[in-house]
Parts: C-alpha cells; sequence; structure tokens
C-alpha cells in the first residue's frame, strides 16, 4: 500500500484558497475513481473534488468551514501499488467525520419554488441574512452509545436537510428513532433525541406546552457565510431607500390567461415574471441610471447599454442570482423558457460562474408569500433591485364604482448615493403603466 495526496485544485480567476464546505467520506472509506469527496466554495461557485483513483481514506485535511489554501493536502488516500508522496513524508492530521457523512450539496437544492447571489454570494432579502437557528436541547456529555434502533443493514430514512443537521451536530441516525411513515427521521426526532440523550422517548400526550430548554450553534458556513458576507457588505456600502408602488394587473392577467390557453400547449406556460422583466427592460431605456454598477471604490458609475437582468431565485441551502443575460433579446416565451433553465441550474447546483455573475438589476419575488410591502437588499454592486409583492383581490375604485381588481405591490430599493429619490418614484412608475397597459408591452417605441 502506498499513500496518495489529494491537493485543493487550482480553480482559476485568482482564487488562492477556498472553504470547505462538506465532506462525502470518512476516514476508514473506500473511495472509487471520480467518486465525489468533498464540496469547496469560492467566492464564486461551490465546486466538487472526485477522486482521480480509487483506494481507502487515510486522512481528512481539515472540517467543515475551514479556509484551504489552494494546493494544500484536501485528502490523504491509501492506494494498491505506487502512490504520489515520497516515503516518509507526514501524513496530515487525522480528523475524523462523523460516521453519517451529509447529503451532497446538489441533492439539497432540489427543492423547487418559483423565482432569488450573484456568483453564489449576493442576496438580495434581508431575510435571507443570517442562518436561521432550530431550537434544540444542549449538547449531552459523554455517555456509553446506545444500541441501534435498526438492524444491521437497515438503512435510516431521512431528508437531505435532516441528514445534514444530523452531520453537523455528530449524530448517527443509525440511532434515532423516525416517527414518520416507514420510520421516517424528521427533525424533530432529532430534537427528541439530543433531548433524551439517545435514549427512546416517552410521548405522553400532547407535548404541545412542553417545555423546550437549550441553545444550539449553527455553524455559519458555505453559500451561507457567502450570502452573510454579500449582505453586510451591500448594507454597509450602500445607503438604502425603498419605494412601494401599487400596480392595478386585472388587464395583464386577462391577457395572460388569455396567452396561456392559446399556447401554452406549444410555447408553454407563462407567468407574472416574464411580463414585469419585459417592463424592465422597456423602463431602462429611458431611465438608464437604474440599470448600472457602482464602482465605489473608483468612484465610477458604469451604466450597462445590455440588460444583464438578476432573477433571485430560493435553493436549499439560500438565496442565488442567475442571470438572464440580455434580457432585452427575449421575447415572452423565450424569457419564461430561459429563467425555468436558471432556476434549475441554481437549485440542482450546477449553475455556472457565467450564470451566477455579471447581473445589472436584479428583480426578487417570495411569490405567494411575498406580502404587502418589503424592503429588498440591493444585489451589489447594483443600485437597483425591484421586489415583487403577493398578486391580491382588492376593493378598488373604478368610476365611481368599487369594483374587484387585482393588485399587486411593487417594492423596489435604489442606492441613494447615485439614484435621487424622483428618478426611482418615476422609475417605478414607469413599471407600473406598462403593467397596467399591457399592450404597451409590444410596441417598439
Amino acid at each position: 500500500m502506498a499513500d496518495y495526496i489529494i491537493k485543493v485544485p487550482d480553480i482559476g480567476e485568482g482564487i488562492a484558497e477556498v472553504e470547505l464546505v462538506a465532506w462525502h467520506v470518512k476516514v476508514g472509506d473506500s473511495v472509487t475513481e471520480d467518486q465525489v469527496l468533498a464540496d469547496v466554495m469560492t467566492d464564486k461557485a461551490a465546486v466538487e473534488i472526485p477522486s482521480p483513483v480509487a483506494g481507502k481514506v487515510a486522512a481528512l485535511g481539515g472540517e467543515v468551514g475551514k479556509m484551504i489554501a489552494v494546493g494544500a493536502e484536501l485528502i490523504r488516500l491509501e492506494v494498491e501499488g505506487a502512490g504520489n508522496v515520497k516515503t516518509g513524508a507526514p501524513a496530515a492530521p487525522v480528523r475524523q467525520a462523523p460516521a453519517v457523512a451529509p447529503p451532497r450539496v446538489q441533492e439539497e437544492r432540489a427543492a423547487p419554488d418559483p423565482a432569488a447571489v450573484q456568483a453564489a454570494a449576493s442576496v438580495p432579502h434581508a431575510a435571507a441574512a443570517v442562518a436561521q437557528a432550530v431550537p434544540a436541547a444542549k449538547s449531552a456529555p459523554p455517555r456509553a452509545t446506545p444500541a441501534p434502533m435498526r438492524a444491521p443493514g437497515d438503512k435510516p430514512i431521512a431528508s437531505p436537510a435532516v441528514r445534514r443537521r444530523a452531520w453537523e451536530l455528530g449524530i448517527e441516525l443509525q440511532y434515532v428513532h423516525g416517527s414518520g411513515p416507514a420510520g421516517r427521521i424528521a427533525h424533530e426526532d432529532l430534537d427528541v433525541y439530543l433531548a433524551s440523550r439517545g435514549k427512546p422517548a416517552q410521548r405522553q400526550g400532547s407535548s404541545a406546552y412542553a417545555q423546550r430548554d437549550g441553545d444550539e450553534a449553527i455553524p455559519v458556513i458555505g453559500l451561507r457565510r457567502k450570502i452573510a458576507q454579500k449582505m453586510q457588505e451591500s448594507k454597509r456600502r450602500i445607503p438604502h431607500f425603498t419605494y412601494v408602488e401599487e400596480v392595478d394587473v386585472t388587464e395583464l392577467e386577462a391577457l395572460r390567461g388569455q396567452l396561456n390557453a392559446k399556447y401554452a400547449a406549444q410555447k408553454g406556460k407563462l407567468t407574472l415574471l416574464p411580463f414585469i422583466a419585459r417592463a424592465v427592460v422597456l423602463a431602462v431605456r429611458d431611465f438608464p441610471q437604474m440599470n448600472a454598477r457602482f464602482d465605489d471604490d473608483a468612484g465610477v458609475v458604469n451604466r450597462s447599454g445590455a440588460v444583464h437582468l438578476g432573477i433571485a431565485t430560493q435553493t436549499e441551502p439560500g438565496l442565488l442570482v442567475p442571470v438572464l443575460r440580455h434580457a432585452e433579446t427575449h421575447d415572452l416565451w423565450a424569457c419564461a423558457t430561459e429563467i425555468a433553465k436558471l432556476a434549475d441550474a441554481a437549485r440542482s447546483g450546477k449553475g455556472t460562474r457565467e450564470q451566477l455573475s455579471g447581473s445589472t438589476i436584479t428583480i426578487t419575488s417570495l411569490g405567494a408569500l411575498g406580502g404587502i410591502v418589503s424592503t429588498p437588499v440591493i444585489n451589489h454592486p447594483e443600485v437597483a433591485i425591484i421586489g415583487v409583492n403577493r398578486l391580491a383581490l382588492r376593493p378598488m375604485i373604478l368610476g365611481g364604482a368599487v369594483v374587484a381588481r387585482q393588485m399587486m405591490n411593487l417594492s423596489s430599493s435604489f442606492d441613494h448615493r447615485v439614484v435621487d429619490g424622483l428618478h426611482a418614484a418615476q422609475f417605478v412608475q414607469a413599471i407600473r403603466g406598462l403593467l397596467e397597459a399591457p399592450a404597451m408591452l409590444f410596441v417598439e417605441p
């Protein structure tokens, strides 16, 4: 047997170090050629590190959350035949990973949700700025290992999110009782396991008023760390102001229904997003200062002729902003198709640097959960972001009569250093005018 060292690869673009965000193996595991060993994250995107050889894991080069220099030892394998390490070379410190390896990041990004970090980092909504702490009991003192809840070879059933949390807490799912269908393990089962210190829980009646104690420390790593850094940078550098405008989309919804009824089978179904995207494209022709990036270190605003439209997309690990490049060249159906492709790539973790960077203005929406008003955070270094709130049927005065109209608010934020309040209001009202008279979306100036 010989040692084979796999080093952190040079990913390019001048990157000197990466963050280790997930291990897919542990010491003692046998690995095959091309098997994914770990996920690392640059300031641009998450990258999988595969094994170029088959062997057995001898040592891990770091813990999740650690920054590792390019060229440093990532993992050491024992292989048959000649390795790539000189005899007597010191081994990396052995860092034993928990027995349950985390699921692949790509598997955790599969939760579908209609359009929202530039280059896997930017995040428009303030709600996504911090990691969400999950109530749980304090870590228990050392104890004897409990008996497994399952027979040998009987694998526990749990979602990727539950597996990741168990891995972060150092819990072996083999010992956790699953309360769901077919013994499926839920987050509540992890809480019960921690609270009972590994002993079978005695559930007595309703737990709705049961006392809960303890805190759980959640490491802010990977995409969540990038989101936090980007949010902090945006709020530290940019003096935000938000302008909210009410939009009557009754006529637009009628047009969308007619187009879907006639063309959905051949061209695909249209949501509101392509119409809003088209309205933004047309509005920035009259307000080019909104379609820009502000280099505040150099004191230069770079106005873009092309509209590279960021589409805020929620994924399992956090908010990403894939970019619809040259949105000005897309009709409604081409826009809808491309947005769907970008969102799927972001959620599956397969978005490229090209797809996740370079936006000039961003649209963000919470869909049906959009509320009445929001205060979206600008996707630094852009100067404007358009927030779409929930569409609702409301009583309005029209022609002196109270009528039901489909209304929607636009909550948009601007960089007050380079965008005046008057121009921001005029810009949003221009978008409003196009959406309320949707025929204007198809009229060339």
